[in-house]
């Protein structure tokens, strides 16, 4: 599997979406830079996120509109629980698929969207879900979406059994 750090189609007028891909591309240069979160959350919130005159968005590494601190929290989250949060998301994970065997940008998403299902009860899962697969779609081809998907929907149904019982007819 292969990724990109910057997402290929924009998102506009979805500041909680754009969060999502703020805290994906800061998740990878984390990890990518050694860079601590606290660190990356800065320079994110300084030099990445927002429109600028005269520049591009998506297109120049920024993420013209998101929610700095849906953005912080997501970020903040991964980076003091990511021992656990990688446990869950390897739990999840078959075919001889390891966290480290996983393209470094897919592994900031799957970190990302396992912090939100596991430290809050909002929104709901399958909305959490729904928006790291448009985020998927932005970086990704179609086979890394899918298996995105299917993590994520595993691990919401483990985390979040209750918010499924009422879909298993």
């Amino acid at each position: 599997m292969s990724g990109t750090q910057k997402p290929k189609k924009p998102t506009t007028g979805r500041p909680r979406l754009g969060a999502r891909v703020a805290a994906v591309q800061a998740l990878f240069q984390s990890e990518a830079n050694g860079d601590s979160v606290e660190a990356v959350i800065q320079q994110f919130v300084r030099h990445r996120i927002g429109a600028m005159p005269g520049e591009g968005g998506y297109d120049d590494g920024r993420v013209p509109l998101a929610d700095v601190p849906l953005f912080s929290q997501i970020v903040r989250n991964v980076g003091k629980h990511a021992e656990t949060l990688d446990a869950m998301v390897a739990a999840q994970l078959t075919g001889g698929w390891s966290m480290d065997r996983l393209d470094p940008v897919l592994r900031a998403l799957l970190r990302a969207a396992a912090s939100e299902l596991w430290s809050s009860k909002e929104p709901p899962a399958k909305v959490v879900i729904n928006e790291y697969m448009d985020v998927a779609h932005g970086f990704f081809d179609e086979a890394e979406p899918r298996f995105a998907n299917g993590v994520l929907d595993s691990l919401a149904r483990q985390l979040r059994p209750g918010e499924f019982a009422a879909t298993r007819a």
